[in-house]
């Protein structure tokens, strides 16, 4: 069976930036005491007008260009979203028509903060099964749409933004590509993170709306602990299972949560700050779309080169948990 590999990485970000200091206006909050406890000094927010489709468009636009091949080639597009457009159709429906891609099928993937490494892994197996060739995964959230913006915890965590990887077979011999993963749910958490309303139990009413039940909900110190502990024990396990510690890796590009979070589960694993990639000061926690912007951002810097062993890492709402390992391709 072909070895899986990402060969081309496209990102989009709208232009609205949303400062701390602009934050400081709308609630009582302040610059310094955001920074210090999550890392963030920025992030960025969607027009009115643009939905979690036309952001996943733009960056399949770019993973596409950077290939250089037409979306009519493509076999699949995975979304992994947790702000889709609607209910039904599936943003992936919606991005299938709008890019052109008449012989691919698709659909969404939900696992929030962890959805891109869980829809990467899939992508890499129907990949690898023989059975696709070319597999678009997509990873976009328009967050600031779900955010009550008086609640102080809360909004300023989030920004708007999607990437989008393209997924093919190695060639015969090529020693680069997907190497594992290791998953895992813990429901008993989903309590701590979740959005109330908006599904089948509580469908939207004047009741839902009045309570604020159809923004994000969450138990800060809750998530902290369970988000530093398990991204560091999935990326523990991960690298065991495979024979390898942390100085085998080239880089971690771990979800973007809390610059805390990140720097503890990389210190467990005895990795040094430049060899994991932050960028959440400039975009915030964008759910789905922190890891393809943080491999952008690997790539750009030259921390991510052809032959790195790259870790991705992620724990989102559910409670999901997910790591995979990745020998770069490129």
């Amino acid at each position: 069976m072909p070895k899986a590999k990402i060969t081309a990485v496209g990102c989009y970000v709208p232009p609205r930036v949303l400062s701390n200091h602009d934050l400081e206006k709308m609630v009582e909050t302040n610059d310094q005491w955001i920074v210090e406890r999550t890392g963030i000094r920025e992030r960025h927010i969607a027009d009115e007008n643009v939905a979690t489709s036309d952001m996943a468009i733009a960056a399949a636009k770019c993973a596409l260009a950077q290939r250089g091949i037409e979306a009519s080639t493509l076999d699949a597009i995975i979304v992994c979203t947790v702000t889709p457009d609607m209910l039904f159709p599936s943003t992936a429906c919606l991005v299938q028509n709008a890019l052109g891609a008449r012989g691919a099928w698709g659909f969404d993937l939900i696992a929030a903060c962890s959805g891109f490494v869980y829809g990467t892994t899939t992508g890499a197996a129907l990949v690898a099964a023989g059975t696709h060739r070319k597999v678009l995964v997509i990873g976009s959230d328009t967050m600031s749409r779900i955010l009550d913006y008086t609640d102080r915890a809360t909004c300023i965590l989030f920004g708007d933004g999607a990437g989008a990887v393209l997924i093919e077979p190695a060639e015969d011999g090529e020693d680069v590509g997907f190497i594992d993963f290791l998953g895992e749910v813990d429901g008993s958490g989903g309590d701590f993170l979740k959005m109330p309303a908006g599904g089948s139990r509580k469908p939207a009413s004047h009741e839902t709306v009045d309570q604020r039940m159809h923004y994000v909900h969450q138990e800060g110190q809750q998530v902290f602990k369970y988000a530093v502990r398990k991204m560091y024990e999935a990326g523990r396990d991960l690298l065991a299972r495979n024979g390898l510690t942390g100085a085998d890796v080239a880089v971690m590009i771990p979800h973007q949560a809390n610059r805390r979070i990140i720097e503890a589960a990389a210190d467990r694993l005895g990795l040094p700050s430049e060899k994991v990639i932050v960028n959440i000061d400039r975009y915030g926690n964008t759910t789905a779309g922190t890891i393809p912007l943080a491999i952008r951002d690997a790539i750009d810097q030259g921390k991510l080169k052809k032959g790195d062993l790259a870790l991705l890492a992620a724990v989102g709402a559910g409670y999901t948990v997910g790591a995979s390992l990745w020998r770069w391709a490129y």
